[in-house]
């Protein structure tokens, strides 16, 4: 579930933690495919008295760059998160990878469903270089969006779900920034005109920058919901405007909004805001088209 907003506050709340200039004693870990490169013995034998240079991200990856050479890369996927925390804490039974630092503190990777993935890398472009631009960043223009969407013939939301066209946006803000837009998620592409794709650009930018603001979206209380560095939830739930919010007023129409499929995603709209196209101007849900948002 974390999205670029949550993933870029849990690298803020990292940096204001104190972790760059940390060094690492050893790895920890309990349950072995957490490591997705390289093996877990090289895992720990190279993590050893590697000193944390730069917290960063990209995409919906947390960079933590190494001195020396190196970078450690973490996908939370749906359940994700990281705990800093004293060594001697109490272990977690969801906590399947520690991290230890000189000083006595620990950072641990949690993760309910066990879906998120941890690589040691000495080159991280050979999985960041595969990402699309970053939707905050000065690549990401409505001119680059408008000639993205044109060169394309797919859904409008599996393709803004798509890791290598834009980068960090996934379930929710795409769903916002839709409804913001006005635009269904099953319009196909390429039939969107320069001046939609222009509130498109500055939609998916607005419901980025508003869960920036608020820290994130904290959706319930289960194990599996987002929490940042600390346990700390976002706030950003009460400023959605569609997502999860089915049989709700529409804030623009007072319409309910309504749950549908794209893509075979959970897709929350509003069917006068942003109305469905026609069978022949787009593909179904039975089409060609099966994206997986990485």
């Amino acid at each position: 579930m974390p999205e670029l907003p949550e993933v870029e506050t849990i690298a803020r709340d990292l940096n204001a933690a104190g972790v760059v200039g940390k060094t690492l004693t050893c790895a920890r870990v309990y349950w072995d495919r957490t490591i997705a490169e390289p093996s877990v013995p090289e895992f720990c034998r190279l993590i050893e008295k590697k000193k944390v240079a730069a917290v960063r991200r990209r995409g919906k990856f947390l960079v933590i760059d190494l001195s020396g050479g190196g970078h450690l890369l973490m996908h939370l996927r749906m359940s994700g998160r990281l705990h800093l925390v004293p060594s001697g804490s109490e272990l977690l039974r969801h906590e399947h990878m520690v991290l230890a630092f000189e000083d006595g503190s620990e950072l641990r990777f949690h993760d309910t469903r066990k879906f998120g993935r941890v690589y040691l890398m000495a080159d991280a472009e050979q999985i960041l270089g595969r990402l699309g631009p970053e939707p905050l960043g000065p690549g990401f223009t409505p001119g680059i969006l408008f000639d993205g969407l044109r060169s394309r013939r797919r859904l409008v939301k599996p393709l803004l779900l798509d890791q290598g066209f834009v980068a960090g946006v996934g379930n929710i803000y795409t769903d916002e920034a839709l409804w913001e837009a006005k635009i269904h998620p099953r319009r196909l592409s390429n039939s969107l005109s320069q001046k939609e794709a222009e509130a498109l650009h500055a939609a998916i930018r607005r419901v980025l920058r508003r869960g920036l603001k608020n820290l994130g979206t904290s959706l319930g209380t289960g194990k599996a919901n987002f929490y940042s560095v600390g346990r700390r939830r976002g706030r950003n739930r009460d400023a959605l405007k569609v997502f999860r919010r089915t049989g709700e007023a529409c804030p623009r129409c007072a319409v309910p909004v309504q749950r549908i499929i794209v893509g075979q995603r959970s897709t929350h709209i509003c069917p006068r805001c942003q109305v469905e196209p026609a069978q022949g101007s787009r593909l179904t849900a039975q089409g060609k088209h099966t994206i997986s948002e990485s």
